[in-house]
Formats: structure tokens, C-alpha cells, sequence
């Protein structure tokens, strides 16, 4: 086939409409490499007319750079030779005052009756592409940086809980390699008395749960080291078009955090015994008075029978009285030998812990009035923390009202929760104070405000429980604490 037989082939207009309907540069090349056609396409790239290559030799078409940097009429001729294609050859170019072009080219033999008469030359201008997956890794070599130096656990699963990822915190932390829990479930490597919480916490992550879901438990670590406590955040993963395709979690080690917190807890501890050392002196000294006034009528010989009885009587309920109250500043001082979550009876819990500051609020003549059902209400806590949480409140309160004044105690139940209300009578808190005095180490020159620790491990303890705690006050007329904790 010729130049001059190709204009007058059948259907030559037709085959000439649909080579200008591709949208990448085609060009046919007869065995000579001279142009027998280019499309609309080609020639708008190349701002050549058509009577400008139709004829011509590619050298005489293509910039001479791309002719002698690469070897692509050596490619057309072995097309040529062999009758086989040729696919996805690339070719960089840059011309003076033009940024750097990327086409990819591809060379089809034509037949024809005599052989192969022709050849079809694809070319594609692939910059945009290029760059554009350039800067699709870039990114992607950002992120996974970012996540690589995370000191917290970054892990991803797929929609059935499978763990996909597992960056470099989450080996130094637990001491197992992205090999040993690749494709395992992400609650099969918590100990086995968390596995039924993270399950939970993940299928309902999956399921398109509201928000970010949390949850803590304790890390199944290679043989040989202490298990880790992790507070896991669990978002979920979404495609393009909105559906769940797997979750996301970041993990933190709250190893020195919860030794923080104990530290802090035990600190405040001895703050508060030292606050109500004054009122339980004053009251511890009462019954020990009576005591030795009926301790030295008994050392008399012609003592009554009667008032013999009455007098050990009183020593055994004055001593009764005093072992209480010392009992009392032992359990609340004392180190809880475990803070696992249990079955906790809130009413129990308030009613002994009145009786912890029943004699400092005796000494500075603060009447108590509660409202707590007779029977129990059942959260899942650990008792001495909450102990210390209403401790903290009943001081606060009564050192608020330093010249005496009421302090009521009320408990109500609403729907899946038990909300506990201490309200006093005492100076209040201004506006900019109630805004921050859950913040640590918050105070204010008011009096009872203590090292402004109390309240911040309050908001800690509360918020552990899964519970919540607000304030509402007005300057002069005193202040409500509004406790709230899920019921069991």
C-alpha cells in the first residue's frame, strides 16, 4: 500500500472520522516510517497541518530529541519485521519553554492483502497522570510516616474486624511483630477477660456506630512482659461512597497514666484526712471523755451494781463510736487492693461516706438532709474511687460554708442512669471559676478550694465510670454538683 492507494481505499472518509474521534495522537506509517495519516488530535499537539506530515518521514515529524533518545524507529520497523505489537513504550519530552510531557506509545500492525501494510502509532499524553500518582504516593508516603511515628498504636481492620495494619508503636508496645497479628481479629489479642468488651466495642464500630467508640483493655503482649492497658479509639472506615468498609484504632499505653492518677488520688487523700483532722479530733475526744469519767467510777469499790452496768455499757459505746470513726479514715486512706470494675451499691457508697465527714461538718454547724431510697442502686464502679469522688464534693461543700448553712444529698434514678445531686448553701462560685474548675490544678483564693486537684481527679473518676459531672452555682447563694453514672 501506497500514499496515493491510501486516499482512494473504500470507506476511506469513514476510517478518517473515526481516527479523529480518538482522543489519543494517532498516527499511520507506511514500511517506509513516511506519514500516511494523523489524526485531529496529533496535529493539534504537534501544531502541524496535515499537508505538513502527510508524506513525510517521522524524523522529519517528531522533535529530533525523541527520535535520538529513544529507540522508536527501531520498535516500528521490528513491528514490521515480526507482525507483532508493540505496547506501552515511554517517552519523556521537553521542549524549550514547555514543561515536561510523559506519553506512553504503542505501535499495531495493519494487514492487508500482501502482508502487513501499515502501522498504527498510539501515542498518549500521560503527564497529568503521572503527576497526578506521584502526588498520590507522596501523600500516601506522608501518611504512612506520620503513622510510623506515632508513639500510640495506629492499626487498621477490615470489615470483619481483621487487623490490615500494624505500625511500629504497636510492636515496641506489645512485642509482636505485623507478621505474628496480620489477619488475626483485633480482640483476639486482648487478655481474655477483655475480649467480650473490645468485640462488642468493634462490632458496633462496624455497624456504623455514632461517633468515635472507646474502650479499655488490656493488650495480650509477647511471652515474657507485664500486659499493657490500652484506651482504644475506634472510628470507622468508609469508601467513596459512604459505606463501611473497615475501622480505624489508635491505641494509647495508659500504663503511667493510671500510676499517675493513683499518685494523685492517694495524694488528695491524705489533703482531705488532714481537712477533716479537726473535726474527728474534736469528736473522737466526746466519747473518749466519757469513757474515763465511767472508767474511774469503776474503780470505786461500792459502785452499784447497776450504775456498774451503765458505765461499761457507755465505754463499750463510746469506744464502739471512736473505732468506727477511725475505721472510716483507714478506708478511705487506705491503697484499694484492686480498682477492677464491680457491682457497687451507690446508696452504700453515699451513706458511708457521710459518715466519713459527719463530724467536720458537726464542728462547723452544717446541717446534713438526704433524700437516698431505702434499697439499693447499682452502678459498676470501683467503690473507693467513687468513695473519694463524693468525698471531695461533701468537703468542698463544707468548706464553702464557713459559717455553717445546709448541705443536702439527693439521689433519682432516670431511665438507664442514677444521678446524685449535692447542693450547699454556701458562697458559690463565679462565673469564670465554674468554667475551669474541673481543669487541674485550677484554684481560686475563695476559701475550700484547696490545690485544685480535687475536682480535675473527680472529672477523671467520673468520666472512667463512663459517667459525667457538672456544676451549677451562683455567687452568695451556693452551689449544686450533679453526679451521673449508668446504672448496672
Amino acid at each position: 500500500m501506497n500514499i496515493k492507494s491510501w486516499g482512494t481505499m473504500p470507506k476511506s472518509a469513514e476510517f478518517r472520522q473515526l481516527l479523529d474521534a480518538i482522543p489519543s495522537s494517532v498516527v499511520l506509517v507506511d514500511e517506509m516510517l513516511r506519514v500516511v495519516c494523523a489524526n485531529r488530535n496529533f496535529l493539534s499537539k504537534s501544531q502541524l497541518s496535515e499537508t505538513a506530515t502527510k508524506g513525510r518521514h517521522l524524523e522529519d515529524v517528531f522533535p529530533v530529541v525523541i527520535i535520538e533518545g529513544t529507540d522508536m524507529l527501531g520498535r516500528i520497523r521490528k513491528v514490521f519485521r515480526d507482525g507483532e505489537p508493540l505496547r506501552g513504550q515511554r517517552i519523556t519530552y521537553r521542549a524549550p519553554g514547555i514543561p515536561l510531557r510523559i506519553y506512553y506509545y504503542s505501535v499495531v500492525p495493519l494487514d492487508g492483502p500482501g502482508g502487513i501494510e501499515a502501522a498504527m502509532l498510539f501515542l498518549e499524553d500521560v503527564t497529568a497522570q503521572v503527576r497526578l500518582s506521584e502526588e498520590v504516593r507522596r501523600v500516601e508516603r506522608h501518611l504512612a510516616s506520620v503513622v510510623e511515628s506515632a508513639s500510640d498504636i495506629v492499626l487498621s481492620v477490615d470489615g470483619e474486624g481483621r487487623i490490615l495494619t500494624w505500625n511500629s508503636a504497636a510492636e515496641t508496645l506489645s512485642g509482636l511483630a505485623g507478621s505474628e497479628v496480620l489477619g488475626r481479629y483485633l480482640y483476639d489479642i486482648c487478655e481474655p477477660s477483655a475480649r467480650a468488651e473490645a468485640r462488642r466495642v468493634m462490632e458496633e464500630t462496624l455497624a456504623g456506630g455514632d461517633g468515635p467508640l472507646t474502650a479499655e483493655c488490656q493488650l495480650n503482649v509477647a511471652p515474657g512482659r507485664e500486659p499493657v492497658l490500652i484506651a482504644w479509639l475506634l472510628s470507622p472506615m468508609k469508601d467513596d461512597h459512604g459505606a463501611i468498609i473497615g475501622a480505624v484504632g489508635v491505641g494509647r499505653d495508659l500504663t503511667e497514666r493510671r500510676k499517675l492518677e493513683f499518685q494523685l488520688r492517694q495524694s488528695h487523700k491524705l489533703a482531705a484526712l488532714g481537712v477533716m483532722a479537726g473535726g474527728i479530733a474534736h469528736e473522737i475526744r466526746n466519747p473518749l471523755a466519757v469513757c474515763s469519767s465511767a472508767a474511774q467510777f469503776l474503780m470505786e469499790d461500792d459502785l452499784p451494781e447497776d450504775f456498774r452496768v451503765e458505765c461499761m455499757e457507755k465505754i463499750q459505746t463510746g469506744l464502739g463510736k471512736v473505732s468506727q470513726i477511725i475505721e472510716n479514715m483507714l478506708r478511705f486512706a487506705r491503697p484499694s487492693p484492686s480498682e477492677e470494675m464491680a457491682e457497687v451499691d451507690l446508696v452504700v457508697v453515699l451513706r458511708e461516706t457521710l459518715a466519713l465527714v459527719d463530724n467536720q461538718a458537726l464542728v462547723q454547724s452544717i446541717r446534713i438532709r438526704t433524700a437516698l431510697p431505702p434499697g439499693p442502686v447499682l452502678v459498676r464502679g470501683v467503690a473507693a474511687l467513687l468513695q473519694q469522688v463524693f468525698t471531695n464534693l461533701f468537703l468542698n461543700a463544707i468548706q464553702a460554708m464557713p459559717d455553717g448553712g445546709d448541705l443536702a444529698i439527693d439521689l433519682s434514678v432516670d431511665d438507664a442512669e442514677v444521678v446524685v445531686h449535692v447542693r450547699d448553701t454556701g458562697i458559690g462560685i463565679t462565673d469564670g471559676d465554674l468554667e475551669r474548675i474541673f481543669d487541674p490544678f485550677h484554684t481560686s483564693s475563695s476559701p475550700g478550694w484547696g490545690t485544685g486537684l480535687g475536682l480535675s481527679i473527680c472529672f477523671s473518676i467520673v468520666q472512667r465510670h463512663l459517667g459525667g459531672i457538672s456544676a451549677q452555682s451562683r455567687v452568695g447563694e451556693g452551689s449544686c454538683f450533679s453526679v451521673r453514672l449508668p446504672l448496672l
